[in-house]
């Protein structure tokens, strides 16, 4: 009796070759980029701590409230060498005020964090939305949205940002939609949120033109598909790759943005702490403390960077010429 041979799963016959999903490639790519591993880690860690920062802070006994006064002298300058570090106060404590460093930097991030996430998913929904629609349906109603587009991109945004931040602030106050820090907030993810959407529409746009020309559109066109149909259907699944990558390179962006309108007064003001607002005040002591400065500074370096790696290496793992390149 004769044995028929085992077929292993992903083998074709027996010639040994293996076949891959997209997603294995994707993975493979991923995994053969140096970096890529590394800056995962360290963007995943970032987040972890930012959203467990109560739990973390209540595990290592830290707060970003409590003032320790035996850490500072009278003139408010720390005690001991590096801006005041021990094991009570491991990134040490904040000049004048006597607030834990470490502790304020994790709770900061959880506001940088909020209103970067927000931003990013709101500019990639609006984004996707205009592109699709501008993309596939052409003619007068992609004339509409390019125009306005153009509009959007001529204005000089940052500059925008700043000189509505006052009326803005004041009527989300008077509209009772939020107050105070509440309502900066709100602000800036719905500014950000405004102004970033059109370069990602571009972007979706250009990709649905390309995509309603191939044949599985037109084929499902003649069957009688309807419009609806074909674009959560056919095109959508098709445009998570640019969504992805945008994703990953837009949230540290938006991170980056955060702390500089913070540091610029726009953002959220004391009591409450962002990494914008702590290196602000650290450039009064950059001389006398420079670690103050240098921590935090360092800090947004490395978390910007950390997830800007992450996005390049997830750009490339999704791009299957990378591989051949």
């Amino acid at each position: 009796m004769t044995s028929v041979p085992r077929m292993h799963p992903g083998r074709v016959g027996d010639t040994g070759l293996v076949s891959r999903s997209p997603r294995e490639l994707a993975w493979r790519r991923f995994r053969a980029n140096k970096i890529a591993i590394p800056a995962a880690f360290a963007s995943f860690s970032i987040a972890f701590i930012a959203i467990f920062a109560p739990l973390i802070a209540w595990v290592i006994n830290v707060s970003p409230t409590d003032r320790d006064a035996s850490a500072i002298t009278a003139r408010g300058e720390t005690i001991g060498k590096l801006g005041g570090m021990s094991l009570n106060h491991p990134l040490g404590v904040e000049p004048g005020i006597g607030y834990d460093l470490l502790a304020r930097l994790m709770f900061g991030s959880r506001i940088s964090f909020m209103v970067a996430v927000v931003s990013t998913f709101a500019t990639v929904a609006l984004g996707l939305i205009i592109g699709i629609v501008s993309g596939y349906y052409r003619g007068r109603v992609d004339a509409i949205f390019g125009r306005f587009t153009d509009f959007l991109l001529s204005f000089p945004s940052f500059f925008m940002i700043i000189a509505l931040s006052v009326p803005m602030i004041q009527r989300i106050e008077k509209s009772g939609i939020a107050r105070d820090n509440g309502a900066r907030i709100l602000y800036l993810i719905i500014i950000l949120s405004f102004f970033g959407w059109p370069y990602f529409s571009r972007i979706i746009r250009s990709q649905v033109l390309s995509l309603r020309e191939r044949d599985y559109v037109i084929a499902a066109r003649a069957l009688g598909a309807s419009n609806r149909r074909i674009i959560f259907k056919e095109l959508l699944p098709n445009l998570w790759t640019p969504v992805i990558v945008y994703v990953s390179l837009a949230l540290p962006g938006y991170l980056a943005a955060e702390a500089v309108f913070s540091y610029l007064g726009i953002g959220v003001q004391p009591p409450s702490a962002t990494w914008g607002l702590i290196i602000a005040d650290s450039t009064k002591y950059i001389l006398s403390e420079p670690t103050y400065f240098f921590i935090p500074a360092l800090s947004l370096i490395l978390v910007v960077l950390s997830f800007n790696l992450l996005g390049d290496a997830i750009r490339d793992a999704l791009d299957p010429k990378s591989e051949q390149s």
